[in-house]
Protein backbone atom coordinates (compact mmCIF):
# COMPACT_ATOMS: atom_id res chain seq x y z
CA UNK A 1 0.00 0.00 0.00
CA UNK A 2 2.89 2.39 0.67
CA UNK A 3 4.94 1.26 -2.39
CA UNK A 4 0.95 2.34 -4.41
CA UNK A 5 1.08 5.53 -2.49
CA UNK A 6 4.70 6.39 -3.35
CA UNK A 7 4.49 5.53 -6.73
CA UNK A 8 1.65 7.39 -6.90
CA UNK A 9 3.21 10.25 -5.31
CA UNK A 10 6.22 10.19 -7.97
CA UNK A 11 4.08 10.24 -11.24
CA UNK A 12 2.14 13.01 -9.59
CA UNK A 13 5.78 15.25 -9.29
CA UNK A 14 6.90 13.85 -12.77
CA UNK A 15 3.25 15.28 -14.23
CA UNK A 16 3.37 18.67 -12.60
CA UNK A 17 6.69 19.11 -13.77
CA UNK A 18 6.09 17.99 -17.00
CA UNK A 19 3.27 20.22 -17.82
CA UNK A 20 4.93 22.82 -16.56
CA UNK A 21 7.63 22.11 -19.37
CA UNK A 22 4.92 21.51 -21.84
CA UNK A 23 3.58 24.67 -21.48
CA UNK A 24 6.78 26.82 -22.60
CA UNK A 25 7.55 23.90 -25.29
CA UNK A 26 3.87 24.58 -26.78
CA UNK A 27 3.50 28.60 -26.25
CA UNK A 28 3.48 30.11 -29.96
CA UNK A 29 4.75 26.55 -30.98
CA UNK A 30 4.44 27.60 -34.37
CA UNK A 31 4.30 31.52 -34.52
CA UNK A 32 7.82 31.69 -36.34
CA UNK A 33 7.24 31.24 -39.85
CA UNK A 34 9.32 29.23 -42.05
CA UNK A 35 12.57 27.30 -41.30
CA UNK A 36 14.43 27.72 -37.66
CA UNK A 37 18.26 27.00 -38.30
CA UNK A 38 18.56 23.22 -39.63
CA UNK A 39 14.86 22.47 -39.55
CA UNK A 40 15.41 23.59 -44.07
CA UNK A 41 17.26 19.99 -43.77
CA UNK A 42 15.12 17.88 -41.11
CA UNK A 43 11.70 19.02 -41.25
CA UNK A 44 12.17 18.59 -45.12
CA UNK A 45 13.29 15.43 -44.70
CA UNK A 46 10.44 14.11 -42.41
CA UNK A 47 8.19 15.19 -45.11
CA UNK A 48 10.15 13.66 -47.60
CA UNK A 49 9.97 10.53 -45.05
CA UNK A 50 6.26 10.60 -45.08
CA UNK A 51 5.85 10.60 -48.53
CA UNK A 52 8.38 8.61 -50.12
CA UNK A 53 10.49 6.41 -47.56
CA UNK A 54 13.41 8.33 -48.28
CA UNK A 55 14.50 11.82 -47.96
CA UNK A 56 13.72 13.46 -51.62
CA UNK A 57 14.88 16.49 -52.81
CA UNK A 58 11.62 18.11 -53.30
CA UNK A 59 12.82 20.86 -55.98
CA UNK A 60 14.92 18.20 -58.20
CA UNK A 61 12.46 15.13 -57.15
CA UNK A 62 15.88 13.23 -57.07
CA UNK A 63 17.51 11.46 -54.10
CA UNK A 64 19.14 13.79 -51.56
CA UNK A 65 22.47 12.76 -49.80
CA UNK A 66 21.71 12.91 -46.24
CA UNK A 67 24.25 12.63 -43.26
CA UNK A 68 22.48 11.49 -40.34
CA UNK A 69 20.19 8.18 -39.67
CA UNK A 70 16.18 8.43 -39.98
CA UNK A 71 14.87 7.80 -36.58
CA UNK A 72 14.95 11.31 -35.63
CA UNK A 73 13.45 12.58 -38.67
CA UNK A 74 10.58 9.69 -38.74
CA UNK A 75 9.43 11.42 -35.27
CA UNK A 76 9.56 15.10 -36.23
CA UNK A 77 7.99 12.99 -39.50
CA UNK A 78 4.79 12.09 -37.31
CA UNK A 79 3.59 15.99 -35.72
CA UNK A 80 3.48 16.61 -39.40
CA UNK A 81 1.45 13.49 -40.14
CA UNK A 82 -0.74 14.75 -37.34
CA UNK A 83 -0.98 18.38 -37.69
CA UNK A 84 0.04 19.40 -41.34
CA UNK A 85 3.16 20.23 -43.26
CA UNK A 86 4.07 23.67 -40.92
CA UNK A 87 5.61 25.04 -38.49
CA UNK A 88 3.30 23.60 -35.78
CA UNK A 89 3.32 20.29 -36.88
CA UNK A 90 7.27 20.02 -37.70
CA UNK A 91 8.05 21.12 -34.18
CA UNK A 92 5.14 19.11 -32.23
CA UNK A 93 6.99 16.09 -31.90
CA UNK A 94 10.20 17.91 -30.55
CA UNK A 95 8.25 19.58 -27.97
CA UNK A 96 6.15 16.41 -27.01
CA UNK A 97 9.74 14.61 -26.81
CA UNK A 98 11.51 17.62 -24.95
CA UNK A 99 8.63 17.06 -22.27
CA UNK A 100 8.84 13.43 -21.84
CA UNK A 101 12.98 14.19 -21.38
CA UNK A 102 11.24 16.28 -18.10
CA UNK A 103 9.41 13.04 -17.44
CA UNK A 104 12.77 10.99 -17.35
CA UNK A 105 14.66 13.31 -15.68
CA UNK A 106 12.41 13.09 -12.59
CA UNK A 107 12.57 8.55 -12.41
CA UNK A 108 16.13 9.32 -13.12
CA UNK A 109 17.23 11.16 -10.48
CA UNK A 110 15.30 9.35 -8.21
CA UNK A 111 17.19 6.43 -8.55
CA UNK A 112 20.53 8.36 -7.73
CA UNK A 113 18.79 10.50 -4.91
CA UNK A 114 16.67 9.52 -1.88
CA UNK A 115 15.84 13.05 -0.89
CA UNK A 116 12.76 14.17 -2.24
CA UNK A 117 13.65 18.07 -2.09
CA UNK A 118 16.83 17.08 -4.50
CA UNK A 119 14.73 15.01 -6.82
CA UNK A 120 12.42 17.63 -7.19
CA UNK A 121 15.52 20.43 -7.56
CA UNK A 122 16.96 18.13 -9.94
CA UNK A 123 13.86 17.72 -12.16
CA UNK A 124 13.44 21.34 -11.83
CA UNK A 125 16.75 22.17 -13.36
CA UNK A 126 16.02 20.93 -16.45
CA UNK A 127 12.19 22.66 -16.69
CA UNK A 128 13.82 25.71 -16.37
CA UNK A 129 17.30 25.27 -18.69
CA UNK A 130 16.89 27.56 -22.02
CA UNK A 131 19.06 25.26 -24.21
CA UNK A 132 16.80 22.27 -23.67
CA UNK A 133 13.93 24.52 -24.21
CA UNK A 134 15.18 25.81 -26.97
CA UNK A 135 15.72 22.24 -28.55
CA UNK A 136 12.01 21.11 -27.32
CA UNK A 137 10.71 23.59 -29.61
CA UNK A 138 13.12 23.56 -33.10
CA UNK A 139 12.55 20.49 -35.61
CA UNK A 140 15.84 19.42 -35.04
CA UNK A 141 17.50 15.96 -34.02
CA UNK A 142 19.71 16.86 -30.74
CA UNK A 143 16.52 16.69 -28.43
CA UNK A 144 15.79 13.27 -29.62
CA UNK A 145 19.14 11.97 -29.28
CA UNK A 146 19.01 13.17 -25.67
CA UNK A 147 16.23 12.04 -24.98
CA UNK A 148 16.99 8.09 -25.99
CA UNK A 149 19.91 9.06 -24.50
CA UNK A 150 18.54 9.37 -21.19
CA UNK A 151 16.28 6.86 -21.44
CA UNK A 152 19.51 4.47 -21.76
CA UNK A 153 20.87 6.13 -19.18
CA UNK A 154 18.01 5.11 -16.78
CA UNK A 155 18.19 1.32 -18.00
CA UNK A 156 22.07 1.38 -17.31
CA UNK A 157 21.57 2.73 -13.39
CA UNK A 158 18.26 -0.07 -13.46
CA UNK A 159 20.29 -2.70 -14.95
CA UNK A 160 17.66 -3.32 -17.48
CA UNK A 161 20.55 -3.65 -20.22
CA UNK A 162 18.27 -5.43 -22.86
CA UNK A 163 16.62 -1.98 -22.47
CA UNK A 164 19.97 -0.18 -22.58
CA UNK A 165 20.61 -2.02 -25.99
CA UNK A 166 17.21 -0.68 -27.46
CA UNK A 167 17.63 2.47 -26.55
CA UNK A 168 21.37 2.97 -27.14
CA UNK A 169 20.55 1.55 -31.15
CA UNK A 170 17.72 3.98 -31.14
CA UNK A 171 20.19 7.00 -30.14
CA UNK A 172 22.88 6.12 -32.79
CA UNK A 173 19.68 5.86 -35.16
CA UNK A 174 19.34 9.21 -34.96
CA UNK A 175 22.91 10.80 -34.76
CA UNK A 176 26.02 8.87 -34.75
CA UNK A 177 27.10 10.69 -31.90
CA UNK A 178 25.11 8.21 -29.47
CA UNK A 179 28.12 5.75 -30.39
CA UNK A 180 30.22 7.52 -27.70
CA UNK A 181 27.71 7.23 -25.16
CA UNK A 182 27.34 3.27 -26.25
CA UNK A 183 30.90 2.56 -25.71
CA UNK A 184 30.57 4.60 -22.03
CA UNK A 185 27.79 2.88 -20.93
CA UNK A 186 28.87 -0.68 -22.47
CA UNK A 187 32.20 -0.16 -20.12
CA UNK A 188 29.80 1.08 -16.99
CA UNK A 189 27.79 -2.36 -17.30
CA UNK A 190 31.17 -4.21 -17.76
CA UNK A 191 32.68 -2.17 -14.42
CA UNK A 192 29.63 -3.01 -12.50
CA UNK A 193 29.44 -7.03 -13.11
CA UNK A 194 33.21 -7.05 -12.32
CA UNK A 195 32.83 -5.49 -9.10
CA UNK A 196 29.25 -7.79 -8.39
CA UNK A 197 31.85 -10.63 -9.14
CA UNK A 198 34.19 -9.00 -6.61
CA UNK A 199 31.58 -8.67 -3.94
CA UNK A 200 30.44 -12.49 -4.26
CA UNK A 201 34.48 -13.26 -3.58
CA UNK A 202 35.34 -14.67 -6.63
CA UNK A 203 38.83 -15.27 -6.79
CA UNK A 204 38.69 -15.40 -11.01
CA UNK A 205 36.15 -12.34 -11.33
CA UNK A 206 37.63 -10.97 -13.94
CA UNK A 207 37.59 -14.41 -16.16
CA UNK A 208 34.42 -14.79 -15.20
CA UNK A 209 32.90 -11.68 -16.43
CA UNK A 210 34.62 -12.82 -19.86
CA UNK A 211 33.58 -15.88 -20.09
CA UNK A 212 29.78 -15.59 -18.47
CA UNK A 213 29.01 -11.91 -18.74
CA UNK A 214 30.64 -10.90 -22.33
CA UNK A 215 28.94 -12.65 -25.02
CA UNK A 216 25.36 -11.73 -23.11
CA UNK A 217 26.60 -8.04 -22.89
CA UNK A 218 27.82 -8.50 -26.44
CA UNK A 219 24.58 -8.90 -27.67
CA UNK A 220 23.22 -6.31 -26.17
CA UNK A 221 24.84 -3.57 -26.07
CA UNK A 222 26.69 -4.12 -30.09
CA UNK A 223 24.41 -6.70 -31.65
CA UNK A 224 20.80 -5.04 -30.54
CA UNK A 225 21.83 -1.63 -31.49
CA UNK A 226 23.24 -2.73 -35.10
CA UNK A 227 20.28 -4.49 -35.70
CA UNK A 228 17.96 -1.19 -34.48
CA UNK A 229 20.05 0.59 -36.76
CA UNK A 230 20.06 -1.23 -39.81
CA UNK A 231 16.14 -1.79 -39.57
CA UNK A 232 16.02 2.15 -39.23
CA UNK A 233 16.90 3.11 -42.75
CA UNK A 234 14.39 0.05 -44.35
CA UNK A 235 13.14 2.78 -46.35
CA UNK A 236 15.90 2.85 -48.44
CA UNK A 237 16.17 -1.07 -48.43
CA UNK A 238 12.91 -1.19 -49.75
CA UNK A 239 13.06 1.38 -52.26
CA UNK A 240 15.17 2.13 -54.97
CA UNK A 241 14.45 5.93 -54.85
CA UNK A 242 17.46 6.25 -51.95
CA UNK A 243 21.00 7.85 -52.64
CA UNK A 244 23.11 5.76 -54.11
CA UNK A 245 20.55 2.82 -53.07
CA UNK A 246 21.20 1.06 -57.05
CA UNK A 247 24.90 2.14 -57.60
CA UNK A 248 25.81 -1.60 -57.85
CA UNK A 249 23.90 -4.79 -57.85
CA UNK A 250 25.01 -5.42 -54.11
CA UNK A 251 22.88 -4.24 -51.54
CA UNK A 252 24.63 -4.32 -48.47
CA UNK A 253 27.69 -2.72 -50.58
CA UNK A 254 25.80 -0.05 -51.82
CA UNK A 255 24.41 0.22 -48.11
CA UNK A 256 28.49 0.24 -47.06
CA UNK A 257 29.32 3.15 -49.49
CA UNK A 258 26.80 5.24 -48.43
CA UNK A 259 27.92 5.19 -45.09
CA UNK A 260 31.62 5.78 -46.28
CA UNK A 261 30.38 9.11 -47.64
CA UNK A 262 28.88 9.82 -44.54
CA UNK A 263 31.97 9.53 -42.54
CA UNK A 264 33.90 11.06 -45.04
CA UNK A 265 31.39 13.87 -44.84
CA UNK A 266 31.54 14.22 -41.11
CA UNK A 267 35.26 14.03 -40.92
CA UNK A 268 35.82 16.76 -43.77
CA UNK A 269 33.07 19.12 -41.90
CA UNK A 270 35.63 22.43 -41.59
CA UNK A 271 33.73 25.41 -43.54
CA UNK A 272 33.61 27.93 -41.39
CA UNK A 273 30.34 28.94 -39.79
CA UNK A 274 29.63 32.56 -37.61
CA UNK A 275 28.20 30.60 -35.16
CA UNK A 276 30.34 27.56 -34.52
CA UNK A 277 32.31 27.19 -31.02
CA UNK A 278 34.86 25.47 -29.76
CA UNK A 279 34.29 22.57 -26.91
CA UNK A 280 35.71 24.84 -24.64
CA UNK A 281 33.61 27.17 -24.22
CA UNK A 282 30.43 25.15 -24.88
CA UNK A 283 30.01 25.09 -20.68
CA UNK A 284 30.13 28.68 -20.02
CA UNK A 285 27.54 29.09 -23.49
CA UNK A 286 30.81 31.42 -24.60
CA UNK A 287 29.28 31.18 -28.03
CA UNK A 288 25.35 30.31 -28.19
CA UNK A 289 24.22 29.96 -31.59
CA UNK A 290 21.51 32.11 -33.19
CA UNK A 291 18.88 29.37 -34.94
CA UNK A 292 17.05 32.11 -35.73
CA UNK A 293 16.65 36.28 -36.23
CA UNK A 294 14.33 38.83 -37.54
CA UNK A 295 14.30 42.61 -37.15
CA UNK A 296 10.91 43.13 -37.20
CA UNK A 297 8.20 45.71 -36.14
CA UNK A 298 6.11 44.13 -34.14
CA UNK A 299 7.02 45.19 -30.75
CA UNK A 300 5.79 48.66 -30.58
CA UNK A 301 8.82 50.14 -30.53
CA UNK A 302 11.40 52.36 -33.54
CA UNK A 303 13.61 49.42 -33.62
CA UNK A 304 12.88 45.56 -32.72
CA UNK A 305 14.21 42.22 -32.38
CA UNK A 306 13.37 38.81 -32.68
CA UNK A 307 15.88 36.00 -32.01
CA UNK A 308 15.72 32.51 -30.89
CA UNK A 309 19.02 31.68 -29.40
CA UNK A 310 20.29 28.18 -28.33
CA UNK A 311 21.59 29.51 -25.01
CA UNK A 312 21.69 27.62 -21.49
CA UNK A 313 20.10 29.89 -18.96
CA UNK A 314 23.66 31.58 -18.33
CA UNK A 315 23.54 31.10 -14.40
CA UNK A 316 22.18 27.89 -14.56
CA UNK A 317 25.49 26.53 -16.51
CA UNK A 318 27.73 28.35 -14.81
CA UNK A 319 26.35 26.63 -11.91
CA UNK A 320 26.34 23.73 -13.21
CA UNK A 321 29.92 23.94 -14.47
CA UNK A 322 31.47 24.83 -10.57
CA UNK A 323 29.29 22.16 -9.39
CA UNK A 324 30.79 19.63 -12.05
CA UNK A 325 34.59 20.92 -11.13
CA UNK A 326 33.63 20.02 -7.40
CA UNK A 327 31.91 17.19 -8.18
CA UNK A 328 35.25 15.66 -9.80
CA UNK A 329 36.79 16.22 -7.02
CA UNK A 330 34.71 14.55 -4.94
CA UNK A 331 35.06 11.73 -7.72
CA UNK A 332 38.47 11.41 -7.46
CA UNK A 333 38.62 11.43 -3.00
CA UNK A 334 35.97 9.09 -2.62
CA UNK A 335 35.00 7.27 -5.89
CA UNK A 336 31.12 7.35 -5.65
CA UNK A 337 29.46 5.34 -7.91
CA UNK A 338 26.57 7.76 -8.34
CA UNK A 339 29.05 11.10 -9.46
CA UNK A 340 31.15 8.37 -11.11
CA UNK A 341 28.19 7.26 -13.54
CA UNK A 342 27.36 11.03 -13.89
CA UNK A 343 30.69 12.19 -14.78
CA UNK A 344 31.02 9.23 -17.46
CA UNK A 345 28.27 10.48 -19.44
CA UNK A 346 29.29 14.19 -19.25
CA UNK A 347 32.30 12.94 -21.00
CA UNK A 348 30.83 10.54 -23.25
CA UNK A 349 28.87 13.13 -24.75
CA UNK A 350 31.67 16.23 -24.12
CA UNK A 351 35.07 14.81 -24.44
CA UNK A 352 35.14 13.32 -27.84
CA UNK A 353 34.52 16.55 -29.28
CA UNK A 354 38.09 17.74 -28.40
CA UNK A 355 39.54 15.28 -30.74
CA UNK A 356 38.34 17.51 -33.98
CA UNK A 357 39.04 20.67 -33.43
CA UNK A 358 39.61 21.41 -36.94
CA UNK A 359 35.83 20.51 -37.51
CA UNK A 360 33.02 22.72 -37.38
CA UNK A 361 31.12 22.68 -34.08
CA UNK A 362 28.31 24.46 -32.64
CA UNK A 363 27.78 25.04 -29.00
CA UNK A 364 23.86 23.22 -28.85
CA UNK A 365 25.26 19.62 -29.35
CA UNK A 366 26.19 20.07 -25.43
CA UNK A 367 22.37 19.64 -24.88
CA UNK A 368 23.49 15.51 -25.55
CA UNK A 369 25.01 15.44 -21.63
CA UNK A 370 22.73 18.92 -20.40
CA UNK A 371 20.48 16.24 -18.27
CA UNK A 372 23.35 14.99 -16.59
CA UNK A 373 25.45 18.24 -16.40
CA UNK A 374 22.15 18.93 -14.42
CA UNK A 375 22.59 15.89 -12.20
CA UNK A 376 26.01 16.91 -11.30
CA UNK A 377 24.58 20.03 -10.30
CA UNK A 378 22.09 18.57 -8.20
CA UNK A 379 24.67 16.15 -6.85
CA UNK A 380 26.16 18.91 -5.39
CA UNK A 381 23.19 20.52 -3.86
CA UNK A 382 22.59 16.93 -2.28
CA UNK A 383 26.01 16.89 -0.94
CA UNK A 384 25.47 20.34 0.63
CA UNK A 385 22.26 19.33 2.43
CA UNK A 386 23.19 16.05 3.55
CA UNK A 387 26.00 16.91 5.34
CA UNK A 388 23.82 19.76 8.05
CA UNK A 389 24.77 18.57 11.71
CA UNK A 390 20.92 18.73 12.23
CA UNK A 391 17.43 19.17 11.47
CA UNK A 392 17.34 22.71 11.82
CA UNK A 393 19.97 23.23 9.89
CA UNK A 394 19.10 21.13 7.05
CA UNK A 395 16.01 23.13 6.92
CA UNK A 396 18.01 26.56 6.56
CA UNK A 397 19.88 24.71 3.66
CA UNK A 398 16.71 23.83 1.96
CA UNK A 399 15.58 27.39 2.21
CA UNK A 400 19.19 28.36 1.09
CA UNK A 401 18.38 25.74 -1.97
CA UNK A 402 15.26 27.05 -2.69
CA UNK A 403 16.68 30.69 -3.20
CA UNK A 404 19.17 29.32 -5.08
CA UNK A 405 16.27 27.46 -7.66
CA UNK A 406 14.24 30.83 -7.31
CA UNK A 407 17.14 32.98 -8.61
CA UNK A 408 18.01 30.54 -11.39
CA UNK A 409 14.20 30.84 -12.81
CA UNK A 410 14.30 34.43 -12.50
CA UNK A 411 17.37 34.03 -15.25
CA UNK A 412 14.92 31.49 -16.90
CA UNK A 413 12.66 34.47 -17.06
CA UNK A 414 14.45 36.88 -17.76
CA UNK A 415 16.29 35.09 -20.96
CA UNK A 416 12.64 33.41 -21.75
CA UNK A 417 11.78 36.08 -24.84
CA UNK A 418 14.99 35.10 -26.75
CA UNK A 419 14.26 31.20 -25.80
CA UNK A 420 10.91 31.97 -27.13
CA UNK A 421 11.38 33.98 -30.44
CA UNK A 422 9.67 37.20 -28.81
CA UNK A 423 9.53 40.28 -30.82
CA UNK A 424 10.91 43.06 -28.55
CA UNK A 425 12.92 46.41 -28.51
CA UNK A 426 16.26 46.54 -30.16
CA UNK A 427 17.67 47.76 -26.39
CA UNK A 428 15.88 45.38 -24.76
CA UNK A 429 17.40 42.31 -26.74
CA UNK A 430 20.77 44.51 -26.46
CA UNK A 431 20.42 44.01 -22.91
CA UNK A 432 20.07 40.33 -23.10
CA UNK A 433 23.09 39.91 -24.46
CA UNK A 434 25.65 40.03 -21.95
CA UNK A 435 28.95 38.80 -23.84
CA UNK A 436 29.61 40.29 -27.10
CA UNK A 437 30.18 36.62 -28.00
CA UNK A 438 26.64 36.35 -27.85
CA UNK A 439 25.63 38.89 -30.69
Amino acid sequence: MNFARRLSSDWLYAIAFSLFGLFFRLWHLGAIKGWIFDEVYYAKNANSLLHHGVEIDATTHSAEFVVHPPVGKWLIALGIKAFGYNEFGWRFSAAIVGTLSITIMYFTAKKLFESQFIINLATFFICIDGLHLVHSRTALLDIFLTFFIQLAFLALISKRYWWLGIFLGLAISTKWSGLYFAVAFAIIALVSDYSYQRYLGSERSLRKVLRLRLPLRFLQFALVPIAIYIFSWIGWFISKSGWDRTRGHNLISNFWYYHSQILYFHAHLTESHPYQANPWGWLLMARPTSFAYSADKTCGASSCAQEVLALGTPLLWWSATLALMVAIGFFISRREWRIGIILTAIGAGYLPWFFFQKRTMFSFYAISFEPFLMLALAYICNKYLVTAPDEISEKRRKLVLTIFAGVLAANFLYFLPVYLGTSISYNSWLDHMWLTSWI
